[in-house]
């Protein structure tokens, strides 16, 4: 992504960048894409035709370098969709989630139990080995998410209100949903029923947010596939978005009453 940025912002098409470094388009498109990985020759002609300087250059060879380690995310992603894979990869190198959820807990906000519920109930057609996977996956991104991770969530009153699994799981679930929402890197907020037609009944989104000028990238996950938008106007659409359905929200004091009153509800 920030290769691409760089190229954007030197004034350069892919053709062009292929032409004068006799890197294949092709590849110049799947590197930018996410879908490989430059080698350092690559890497560094690139680097000289933008015109990066000597410090930003550090950087993101620095990075090349760490994606050749193995670590958790290297190891999950061999049994994980590539979209899904991707945006966990996003989500490692974001300094915030804005998260709005219609229909399910955010992922970094489930418990174990929720999560075993919903994979499957969400898409049947999945093995047992590959919900497996993708439990595994969500809660490792909870114990490994970035360090300086803050998380703003935004959920639909609906959702807590729907039984998931058995009451015990619901319970579970809120009552960690209570837990999370004390943290101060958390913030957490409901929107009412009461509220009507809003906005984000149009479905859930996750906009990332990323240091260093580098821009936000809005994540959609639909039935079909998962949608990766990063131009200036989706991205500013989308923060307007979550800006307008914040202020319709309940604060979060008044969030953690209707999670408690729904806690209660369930038991």
């Amino acid at each position: 992504m920030e290769l691409r940025q760089l190229r954007e912002r030197s004034g350069l098409s892919r053709e062009q960048v292929a032409s004068t470094t006799e890197i294949n388009r092709a590849t110049l498109y799947r590197i930018e894409m996410a879908q490989a990985k430059p080698q350092l020759r690559t890497l560094r002609a690139l680097l000289d035709v933008y015109g990066v300087p000597e410090k930003h250059r550090n950087a993101l060879v620095a990075i090349l370098k760490l994606a050749g380690e193995e670590n958790w995310l290297k190891a999950a992603s061999e049994d994980l969709p590539d979209q899904y894979a991707t945006y966990i990869g996003f989500e490692q190198e974001a300094t915030g989630v804005l998260n709005y959820e219609l229909a399910f807990i955010p992922g970094l906000l489930q418990t174990e139990a929720y999560a075993r519920t919903v994979i499957p109930g969400g898409d049947p057609g999945l093995s047992a080995a590959e919900v497996e996977n993708r439990v595994a996956a969500r809660m490792a991104r909870q114990v490994n998410r970035h360090p300086s991770l803050t998380i703003e969530a935004i959920i639909d009153e609906a959702m807590l209100r729907r039984h998931v699994g058995s009451p015990e799981i619901m319970c579970e679930q809120l009552q960690h949903l209570l837990n999370k929402s004390e943290q101060p890197h958390i913030a957490l907020r409901v929107i009412p029923c009461a509220v009507g037609v809003h906005p984000g009944m149009h479905g859930s989104f996750v906009v990332l947010q990323f240091g260093h000028d580098v821009h936000d990238v809005v994540y959609i996950e639909v039935s079909t596939t998962d949608l990766f938008l990063d131009s200036e106007n989706d991205v500013k659409r989308y923060n307007l978005m979550f800006e307008h359905l914040r202020a319709i929200a309940a604060s979060p004091d008044e969030s953690r009453e209707l999670i408690a009153r729904a806690l209660t509800d369930v038991k």
